[in-house]
């Protein structure tokens, strides 16, 4: 009975791979995009400088969930960036709004199947280094999984993934220098830290800042579950995060939504040109 459950999980999960494709073709007329982009919270004006090939909504894509999350607007964007076919998802799902781990990296297994070899991810997040200030840029060079969950566990499809990827350099360290060259080029500060990943969605207490702060440079509730999937798939990982609000937990103000979708605003532009330089090398 178990093998049976094992082999009918495995079959569900790519027949629905290949009924998204599918989709996805019908209205793309099989475009294959070789570049994957997540565009996180307030970080949505990268999609507006991809030359459309075309645009779909998550509910018309089968597998894909409702995006709830403050200013994402829930579309799948294919066309041309850099010289490069990208595929982008302008905004993403998070544990927190009740998916599961396998849902919110299934976009990471179309992306795949669609003919993707990179995947370049941003999101917003808070500065624990006290030399990250709102609005500044951060490079994950690494992470911590403070999620409590992972969206491998179940059974293993061979034909997506090895049952035990190895996560020694989750990141690029060939796109990280992509992005710093980049960011140097154009005269744009950014620095490298460990993300401690997190469920939310109500943010961290004074004590939880306290020890985060031990462990890494950022925090954030996304990001991780996307990389470990991509990592798992075979992809090239560069993740860059925008410091919306910091989080010194000696200094500590009430959390504004507002203020931290305007932080983001004011990095969007940084982060778009790193971004589009980055992909243009690849």
């Amino acid at each position: 009975p178990a093998k049976i459950l094992t082999e009918e999980i495995m079959t569900n999960l790519t027949k629905q791979i290949e009924k998204a494709v599918k989709k996805i073709d019908s209205v793309s007329k099989k475009f294959r995009p070789t570049v994957g982009i997540i565009l996180g919270t307030g970080l949505g004006a990268l999609a507006k400088e991809i030359k459309e090939h075309c645009v779909i909504d998550y509910g018309n894509i089968p597998g894909f969930q409702k995006s709830t999350a403050e200013s994402h607007s829930g579309k799948l964007v294919l066309g041309e960036l850099g010289g490069k076919k990208v595929i982008a998802m302008s905004g993403r799902f998070h544990r927190y709004e009740g998916y599961t781990m396998q849902q919110i990296t299934f976009p990471v297994r179309v992306m795949k199947a669609l003919g993707a070899t990179h995947l370049l991810i941003s999101n917003a997040c808070g500065g624990m280094n006290p030399k990250l200030k709102g609005g500044s840029l951060c490079i994950i060079e690494d992470h911590i999984n403070f999620m409590g969950d992972n969206p491998l566990i179940g059974p293993n499809d061979e034909k997506l993934g090895p049952r035990w990827p190895d996560m020694l350099a989750p990141y690029s360290h060939e796109l990280i220098k992509l992005a710093e060259d980049a960011a140097k080029r154009n005269n744009i500060e950014i620095n490298k830290g460990i993300y401690v990943a997190v469920l939310g969605p109500c943010f961290e207490t004074r004590a939880e800042y306290r020890m985060f702060m031990k462990f890494g440079d950022i925090v954030g509730m996304s990001t991780v579950p996307e990389v470990i999937v991509g990592v798992h798939a075979g992809l090239k990982i560069l993740g860059i995060s925008v410091v919306t609000d910091e989080c010194n937990p000696d200094q500590l103000e009430p959390t504004d939504i507002s203020k931290i979708l305007a932080n983001a605003a004011e990095a969007e532009p940084k982060l778009t040109k790193i971004m589009k330089e980055v992909i243009s090398k690849i």
